[in-house]
Order: C-alpha cells, then sequence, then structure tokens
C-alpha cells in the first residue's frame, strides 16, 4: 500500500470518526483470547488518538540534532522482540481476556500514581522476561468485551495469582482514552499505555501495514517529558536529552526501497507515525510484542538505520 493510498484511509476513518461524535464504531469481529492473541490487525485506540497522528509533515524541533546526537546519532535501530533470549520470548507480552474474567486485587508500591482495580489478571498471565524475570516484569491485560486495557509493571503474583503486587499500575478505556494526570506514571516509565505501541505481527507481517506509532527506549532521558507523556523517569538535566513523550521520525528522504517485508513496513510506518520515547532501555530500541510466527532474521534490516537517520518532531515546552 503506498504512503498517499494509507493517508487516504487515514482521512476517510477520520471523517467517519468526527461524524458518529467522537464513538467508536462496533468491532468487526471477536478476537480470540489467551496470550499473545492476534487481534487481526486491528487499531487499538481511536484514529483520532494522538499515537495514530500523522506526524510527517510535523517541523523539525530546534534541538533535533542535538538531541540526536545526545542519543547516539552512529547507534543503530534495535528490535527488542522477535527472538527467544534466555529462554523466554523477547518482547512485551500481552493476554486477552473476555468481560467474564475474574477481578484480582493488585496493591501497589506506588499506589498514588496507581489505579486501583481489582484487575481482571489470569493466574497465568504471561509476564515480560518470565516467571523469574528480574527486569520491569510487566503484565499488559486486554479486556476485549469491554475494549479496556490493565497494565501491571514490576508485577508479582501473590497466592498462585489469586492476588498481585506490583510498582504500578494503570487501567485505560481504549474506546475513550485519557491522558494520565499531569505527573503521574502507569506501567511506563512516561504515563503512557504500553500495548498500542507495540509491534504486532499481526499487524506488521499479517495486515501488512502499521498505522501508528511505536513505543522506544534510550539509556539516558531528560528530566521532563512532553505530551502525550505525563511522567518523567530521570533526574539529568542536560537539554541534549530527550523528555518522556519525544517523537521521533525517519527522515522523508530515506531510502527504504531496498527493505522488504517487516522491515520495510516498520520504517515506512516510521515516517508517517514515528516513535514516542516512552521508557529508559536500549538506545533506540524498538519494543515489539513476542509471537512465535516472527521471522528474526526479517527484522534484523532495520539495525542499518541509525540515529542520524531520525529527526525529532517538534515538541510543545517540557515540564519539569
Amino acid at each position: 500500500m503506498t504512503a498517499p493510498l494509507r493517508r487516504a484511509i487515514r482521512t476517510l476513518l477520520l471523517a467517519m470518526f468526527a461524524a458518529i461524535g467522537g464513538r467508536v464504531c462496533a468491532e468487526p469481529s471477536p478476537i480470540s483470547s489467551g496470550p499473545n492473541a492476534d487481534l487481526g490487525g486491528r487499531l487499538l485506540l481511536p484514529p483520532a488518538d494522538e499515537w495514530n497522528r500523522d506526524i510527517s509533515r510535523e517541523p523539525v524541533d530546534p534541538r533535533s540534532a542535538a538531541i540526536i546526537a545526545g542519543i547516539g546519532a552512529d547507534k543503530p535501530l534495535h528490535e527488542d522482540f522477535g527472538i527467544v533470549w534466555k529462554g523466554v520470548p523477547g518482547g512485551i507480552p500481552y493476554h486477552v481476556v473476555g468481560g467474564d474474567q475474574p477481578r484480582v486485587p493488585v496493591t501497589f508500591r506506588y499506589a498514588d500514581e496507581s489505579d486501583p482495580g481489582p484487575y481482571p489478571i489470569p493466574p497465568d498471565a504471561p509476564i515480560e522476561g518470565g516467571a523469574h524475570g528480574e527486569g520491569d516484569r510487566h503484565i499488559l491485560v486486554l479486556d476485549r468485551d469491554n475494549w479496556k486495557l490493565y497494565e501491571l509493571f514490576r508485577a508479582f503474583p501473590v497466592d498462585g495469582g489469586k492476588a498481585w503486587r506490583a510498582g504500578s499500575g494503570a487501567i485505560f478505556d481504549l474506546r475513550q482514552p485519557r491522558p494520565r494526570p499531569a505527573g503521574w506514571t502507569s506501567a511506563d516509565a512516561a504515563g503512557l499505555p504500553i500495548l498500542p505501541g507495540l509491534a504486532r505481527y499481526d499487524e506488521i507481517c499479517g495486515a501488512k501495514q502499521l498505522l501508528h506509532a511505536l513505543r522506544f527506549t534510550v539509556k539516558k532521558s531528560r528530566r521532563a517529558y512532553v505530551p502525550p507523556a505525563t511522567h518523567f523517569a530521570s533526574e539529568l538535566t542536560d537539554e541534549n536529552l530527550p523528555p518522556m513523550g519525544m517523537r521521533v521520525r525517519l527522515k522523508a528522504g530515506f531510502d527504504t526501497s531496498a527493505f522488504t517485508g517487516a522491515a520495510r513496513v516498520i520504517l515506512d510506518a516510521m515516517k508517517t507515525y514515528g516513535l514516542i520515547l516512552a521508557d529508559n532501555g536500549g538506545d533506540w530500541f524498538i519494543s515489539g510484542a513476542p509471537d512465535e510466527r516472527w521471522v528474526h532474521e526479517e527484522l534484523l534490516p532495520i539495525r542499518k538505520v541509525k540515529g542520524g537517520d531520525l529527526e525529532v518532531v517538534r515538541m510543545i515546552p517540557a515540564s519539569q
């Protein structure tokens, strides 16, 4: 699908969305349940949501070159999914449940910035990094019937999953999404939902189109955030470091014609929707969901793209 055709389709969707007064049409068909269930290429958030905004013609931020250099102009993009690492599928997993999934209590370390729940978490919900993982241990649960998203950071089961404890948690109504209160985190450092920003197989290799921004990380961020983020995750104040919520895109002049398959889909979408900084991690690491159908060799070519091939989209003044 060509870029003009994608833009025409998006324009039509936005018009339809506006015509129904901001309500989302009924979902076209039910989706299955379970770990990393195929979502049929579905756009999780309304077409007008910030994650889905076309930023291809937005001005470049005045500090773009300095910030790109601060992260690493010579560093390559890196797919943080699509491979098994230490026996655990790489990426951030999710679990789809029905509206009848039992809710369980969750206690939070950062309760003042977390949605209390309870949360519809199955006892066997996949945890990022595996049951014994020592990292962020995200749990993402999508309620397919109510179209709500439940996300946890640093989640640990209690009494076999009859309850959970976590660092933080957030609940998002995907039909009528709202930003977190200013200064609040979510299950992600930037206060954003995680699942809508993941690279998913059903979109990239199934539908062969990506119509939203992707989540990415950097090692060092700034003590600031810009919309759509609501939270920072650093004490560093260097203006050449990126704030949470910063959006970058692949430069329009970058030639993607030599790329094929999944890599081509991702790179073409990066020109239109870009990447949104959501957490601290590896520099230029792009997040995705595990799927046994990924062919890692088809993703590797994105590493030929360097930070210097990107540019920062103009930011409104950062919150401190």
